[in-house]
């Protein structure tokens, strides 16, 4: 796990080493190991090395592999890299280092654009050859690993930040009105290839993208996910979908511990986190650390979940820590936050990743966290409301359950001159392309699909990438193996949705994981300061929205504005979430990031 950065000239000019290096530079929070560069010519790479597999200087990046004439650089972790290994070792290839960064460039060489699909892992990757001056990017399949660039001007620049690629320069800041509408209506998620700025783009995820040296460029998806029936398990009980489902996230917890550094847990007191310490447990893993995180109440909203996540700990014999946030630490901790985001994610809960990222690197470089069951598996309360819905109707079912504001709502929420320009109706546009792909059999299917390969990316995963990687700190997401994806994608909706959600996960728990804790009131990551806004998070809020940036960037209809501010916890989106923290976040991000 790591950071980053890259360019590509296509005029004939050296590729600018200097810009490189200050995006480079601008990720040494994700890689504090190490640092190097490279460059050929129009080629220039950048990393920030955060060590975790092949801990000795043969495995720094940009990695040049003299023999084959490849540079890579390299962010994630292949969880199969031994097993490759073998297997590229039988073909001829011989081996400098023991890192899975190695592996990559070696698998490049022998399958070319098709070594995606035997890497089982996270990633974000480029590849550059030195005789051809073709180069690859390409992004795992659920898009847990980021990758942003900027075109134009005769080159391409890539970063695993946003940010980096604005200290690069020559970006175009101005706000992309399509990207507005989506973060506004779509709770925050801005979906690939859009970002919130006009000149920054990001590559999908489970993708390939070929550069040819005059520019051109192919891109390639190459694995989806189709959520639909399995005619070769159609005679499966509820009980055999719980055995595989079992089977299947225990492979893919183990995979995750492939690491020559130790790795713990963020262990919530939920569910997921809880059945991923008993699944270590259960595989003979000892001195297992374990983190919780807890803020004081607000607004009659509890701020911890200690009750449940000390149970586990104890059932587990892990070395657990409770982390209380004291409230000194989080003002401070909301403006750090602000900083470490790649692009305006509105959750409260990224100031909770934030600030338990911080306390954790203190003990562990890597942990692992129960991040995605719910939107691969129905746990949310959007979903049931859509059973029953016609397929042809889900398109409309869905906006009704998760979008958090329908167009009428945000016309009169932007000023005018924002929606000039842009697409009318761009959410609800998109939702409906979305929904009308191949596969998906049912509504559910389809609010699954889109969550999973969609919002799931954009949104946790982002979150949980950028809050846990501002510490140096790699997190590993099992719920995510592709494998497990594909196998959860394919039972029947009433199974992932009876038990109030996740009930097929529910019932394969029993015996695994405490009851209590499988059959407690679902729980979020609460950070009850932000819910409630009062005191000098309201005025830090009232600061962002009334900022002279703010006020000249106009945005957000006035009179709107200050009714939130005057009657700040009453508006609240369809999901539950602050309306005035949505319109603040969004500020505070463009002005952390100079955006005027």
């Amino acid at each position: 796990m790591c950071g980053f950065a890259g360019e590509l000239r296509f005029d004939g000019s050296s590729a600018d080493l200097g810009a490189v290096d200050r995006m480079t530079a601008c990720q040494r929070h994700r890689g504090p190991d190490g640092t190097g560069l490279w460059s050929n010519g129009p080629a220039a790479l950048g990393h920030r090395r955060l060590s975790i597999i092949d801990l000795s200087a043969a495995g720094a990046q940009p990695m040049v592999d003299p023999v084959l004439g490849l540079t890579i650089a390299f962010n994630g972790c292949i969880y199969n890299h031994r097993e490759l290994r073998a297997e590229l070792e039988g073909k001829g290839h011989r081996f400098f280092s023991t890192s899975d960064t190695e592996v990559i460039g070696k698998a490049y060489a022998e399958w070319g654009m098709d070594c995606v699909s035997h890497l089982l892992g996270m990633f974000a990757f480029a590849i550059v050859e030195h005789a051809s001056g073709r180069a690859m990017l390409a992004r795992d399949r659920l898009g847990i690993k980021p990758l942003y660039l900027v075109e134009g001007g005769g080159r391409i620049r890539f970063a695993s930040t946003l940010p980096a690629l604005l200290e690069g320069g020559g970006v175009d800041t101005s706000i992309d009105r399509e990207a507005l509408q989506h973060y506004l209506t779509f709770h925050s998620v801005v979906p690939a290839p859009l970002t919130i700025l006009a000149g920054v783009r990001k590559l999908p995820p489970a993708t390939v993208r070929l550069i040819e040296p005059d520019g051109s460029s192919t891109e390639h998806v190459y694995w989806r996910a189709d959520f639909e029936r399995d005619p070769s398990r159609a005679g499966w009980s509820d009980r055999d979908w719980q055995e595989a489902v079992i089977a299947s996230l225990r492979t893919a917890v183990e995979r995750r511990m492939v690491s020559d550094v130790p790795v713990g847990v963020l262990l919530s007191g939920g569910i997921d986190s809880s059945l991923v310490v008993a699944l270590l447990a259960e595989a003979g893993q000892s001195g297992l650390q374990t983190f919780s995180i807890g803020f004081g109440s607000a607004g009659g909203e509890s701020g911890d979940e200690f009750e449940y996540s000390s149970l586990v700990a104890e059932r587990f014999g892990t070395d657990h820590h409770r982390i209380p946030i004291d409230s000194s630490r989080l003002l401070p901790g909301i403006d750090a936050t602000v900083s470490a985001m790649s692009e305006p994610m509105v959750s409260h809960d990224c100031v909770a990743f934030h600030l338990l990222s911080e306390d954790v690197s203190k003990s562990v470089k890597v942990v692992q966290s129960g991040q995605g069951a719910d939107e691969v598996l129905g746990g949310y309360d959007w979903y049931p409301p859509l059973a029953g819905v016609a397929r042809g109707d889900a398109v409309e079912a869905y906006s009704q359950v998760f979008f958090d504001r329908r167009w009428p709502e945000l016309t009169r929420l932007l000023n005018p001159a924002w929606l000039e320009g842009a697409p009318v109706d761009a959410p609800t546009a998109f939702i409906r392309r979305r929904f009308a792909e191949p596969g998906a059999e049912t509504a559910v299917d389809a609010a699954l699909r889109n969550d999973t390969t969609v919002m799931l990316v954009d949104d946790p995963v982002k979150r949980v990438d950028n809050m846990t990687m501002a510490w140096g700190l790699e997190a590993r997401v099992p719920f995510l193996d592709h494998e497990f994806v594909e196998l959860v994608a394919a039972i029947p909706p009433e199974l992932k949705l009876s038990d109030g959600g996740k009930g097929v996960l529910k019932r394969a728990s029993r015996g695994i994981v405490p009851d209590e804790v499988i059959d407690r009131t679902k729980g979020y990551f609460p950070v009850p300061a932000i819910r409630q806004l009062e005191g000098p998070y309201l005025e830090r809020v009232r600061a962002a929205l009334t900022d002279p940036v703010a006020r000249e960037r106009a945005l957000f209809d006035e009179a709107t504005v200050e009714t939130l501010l005057a009657d700040p916890n009453t508006t609240r989106t369809t999901l539950g979430s602050n309306a005035l923290w949505q319109l603040a976040l969004l500020e505070m991000w463009l002005q952390e990031h100079g955006v005027r």
